[in-house]
């Protein structure tokens, strides 16, 4: 497999490939910090498109390459930086299509919307210093080939447009002179036709409007100049799939799967909890764990708003009277449930409460001995579940009334005005649902579908959206500097280990239970084998003096505040304008010539070179403010996170505690040096701001270590543990 071949180089090789485009890096959210492998997987995307890869490999034509990588791992990230790479390249037309329409949406929201908090590209792209603007389009009939012009559409819709013979509707023809870039998102649906032994009737029907189509659209340009790019956390890179196997073997460039994900500590850990006792006693177990949850949260100080899934198996109730008859644990309408859950909520009392404590469950036992600890009575806790699981907080996703409306509220659950609790749902978000402060998911029925002893397709549907919900949540500690990894993995009774975990609550059913387990290992979800060990301080250690009497001097680690930072002297920031490296070069237009057969060098000089010292602010403010324009990282917004006392842009231009007394080296011919027009005045001005931001990175810390060094006693440090 071509991943594996690049398995064997060293991640370095690939991370320097992904350094040299720091200018595509520069286009992407600030906010969304580039982790290592995904560094990896555009370092190899970037060599493989490159001139060194052919010295060692062939490489198909037309391009199609496949990015394997676990749900929520920043697939949509890689998205990004590979349409800008292509726009530098050349390509100003792209194709976004999936099968479901709720992907559109939020990637349309990940693309499109600067003011969401998942909005990919920086406040303004700029590519070879001209700004660039990404439109949405129906076709790339008379399109600003200065944009990007993305086309977002379903398979299914897309197959249409194709393969209808209407007036106006897209043809294969159109783009035999039109360099395109497909882009499938949830592709392992493309491999319908390769996998045909595996279909379903109705998929059989369907086929043809997946990978056929595609695949024809990538084959209509006549120079082969078409890209398709693939994106799946489902590939089916396993030997039980060999046609797709032998289909990606020179496709799947990149493979970071769930195992490794969690491996890495970027997902929650996943727990199932069986409760042995009626349906509505289980939600409201999940109910009371949530609310602990944000407690917790609430007590360090962590904005966290956790919300609970609750998941039937019906949508309408059964023609079959019979199946509704009794309380058949069987057949859960999630309409009849919701009704249910609220008469629950509305009448909930102290006395239901009580009756829960019966239920010896560790996280439950837990949550009730922390609302006593804490002094949060139970009539002050069901005041609170009445409000927070409200009717207006909650959202059933299954019927379609105001669809758009509940799109925008389940793409947008962990902001701060959003006030969903609980999700209502039966099929629609198993997939392409994105969200990182679900920590529960009520298993409302009671079924098994397995065959042969072979998982069933419920069971296999359920472990992936488990794998949805254990996207992690970042959040900060006092201890810990990175924000998107567990950090209690090593010290599981610490209480905030809670926020770090999903539940999966289930009735009992052992069978049931080890068959999703199965499913949940072979997928990588949860771990084969977890086992707890306890960490104690040896007793004979507790009776010498330096356990009883013993102190251990600690610092704290503080969060670094810009209020003290006024200027390029606090960061240390010295920009060497005679180091080499920083000195501007001119294109001097020198010709070099080398005589085959004599070994004959001639140089032809156009000018003599000379080396002159500029005051950056002497080229004008309105050139600087131009540069500046050009890079996103000197945004108003942005600097002034690094500087909190900035008071304009003029003053960060022109004052000299920042750009005013910056002097810049140019080398280049006498003549050029001497009458330096505005745009090498412009590219003089990027040169030295690229540099200076670096070194602003670099120097800037989140945190700082205090001075003040406190005794601690030993005992009250080191403590047992697991």
């Amino acid at each position: 497999m071509l991943y594996e071949d690049f398995d064997r180089k060293k991640k370095e090789f690939f991370i320097k490939y992904f350094e040299e485009r720091g200018d595509i890096d520069k286009n992407i959210n600030p906010d969304f910090s580039i982790r290592e492998y995904q560094k990896i997987a555009l370092g190899r995307f970037y060599y493989y498109l490159s001139d060194a890869y052919l010295d060692e490999y062939e490489r198909s034509s037309p391009i199609h390459l496949m990015f394997n990588m676990a749900t929520g791992s920043g697939k949509t990230l890689i998205m990004a930086a590979n349409i800008l790479y292509f726009y530098q390249k050349g390509y100003r037309n792209f194709i976004f299509f999936t099968r479901l329409g709720n992907i559109i949406q939020k990637t349309k929201d990940n693309f499109l919307n600067p003011s969401s908090k998942k909005y990919l590209f920086s406040e303004k792209i700029v590519i070879d210093g001209q700004e660039v603007k990404i439109k949405e389009v129906d076709n790339f009939e008379g399109v600003n080939d200065d944009d990007i012009n993305i086309v977002f559409s379903t398979t299914s819709l897309l197959h249409t447009r194709f393969n209808s013979a209407k007036e106006n509707s897209i043809t294969y023809e159109d783009f035999s002179d039109k360099k395109i870039v497909l882009i499938a998102d949830e592709a392992h649906n493309l491999s319908a036709e390769t996998n045909k032994n595996k279909l379903s009737k109705e998929e059989e029907i369907d086929k043809k409007s997946w990978e056929n189509t595609v695949l024809k659209i990538l084959n209509s340009n006549l120079n082969k100049d078409n890209i398709l790019l693939e994106f799946t956390a489902t590939a089916r890179l396993e030997q039980e799939y060999p046609e797709i196997l032998e289909k990606y073997k020179d496709k799947a460039i990149f493979r970071y799967d769930l195992k490794e994900f969690r491996l890495d500590g970027f997902s929650k850990d996943v727990e199932t909890i069986q409760v042995d006792a009626k349906m509505i006693e289980r939600a409201l177990t999940a109910v009371v764990i949530s609310q602990y949850r944000r407690k917790i949260a609430e007590k360090h100080k962590i904005n966290l708003k956790p919300v609970i899934l609750f998941k039937s198996n019906r949508v309408n109730s059964p023609k079959n009277k019979e199946e509704t008859r009794g309380s058949n644990p069987k057949v859960v309408v999630s309409s009849d449930f919701k009704e249910k859950f609220h008469k629950l909520i509305s009448n909930l009392k102290v006395e239901d409460l009580n009756n829960l404590k019966k239920i010896k469950n560790t996280v439950l036992n837990k949550a009730f001995d922390f609302f006593k600890d804490n002094e949060i009575s139970l009539e002050n806790l069901v005041g609170e579940l009445k409000s927070d699981f409200s009717q207006e907080r909650c959202l059933t996703v299954d019927d379609d009334k105001e669809l758009e409306k509940k799109q925008l509220l389940l793409n947008s659950l962990e902001d701060k005005n959003n006030e969903i609790r609980a999700v209502f749902a039966v099929e629609k978000l198993n997939e392409g649902w994105d969200v990182l402060n679900l920590f529960d998911i009520v298993r409302l029925y009671d079924t098994r579908d397995a065959r042969e002893n072979r998982p069933g397709k419920t069971t296999v549907s359920e472990a992936q959206l488990i794998g949805r919900g254990a996207r992690y949540f970042p959040f900060k500690t006092q201890d810990n500097l990175d924000l998107y990894r567990r950090k209690f993995d090593l010290d599981a009774e610490n209480e905030l280990r809670v926020l770090e975990q999903l539940f999966y609550y289930s009735a009992n059913n052992p069978k049931y239970i080890q068959e999703l387990k199965n499913v949940l290992i072979k997928e990588g979800i949860i771990a084969s084998n977890k086992v707890e060990r306890e960490i104690k301080v040896k007793e004979d250690f507790k009776k010498k003096g330096l356990w009883k009497n013993g102190v251990i001097f600690l610092n704290t680690r503080r969060e670094s505040s810009q209020n003290s930072i006024k200027s390029f002297n606090d960061l240390n920031i010295n920009f060497d304008y005679n180091a080499d490296w920083n000195i501007y070069k001119l294109l001097s237009y020198d010709v070099f010539e080398d005589l085959i057969f004599t070994g004959e060098k001639v140089k032809s000089i156009s000018d003599e070179k000379v080396i002159k010292e500029f005051k950056l602010i002497d080229f004008g403010k309105n050139v600087i403010r131009s540069a500046m324009d050009r890079l996103p990282s000197y945004s108003f917004s942005n600097l002034l996170k690094k500087f909190n006392k900035l008071n304009s842009i003029d003053e960060f231009i022109s004052d000299n505690n920042y750009l005013g007394d910056i002097r810049v080296k140019v080398q280049g011919n006498k003549n050029d040096i001497d009458n330096l027009d505005q745009r090498k005045k412009l590219h003089i001005c990027m040169f030295v701001l690229e540099r200076i931001f670096k070194d602003i990175d670099k120097h800037q810390s989140d945190y700082f270590g205090e001075r003040l060094f406190k005794a601690h006693k030993i005992s009250n440090i080191f403590k047992d543990k697991k």
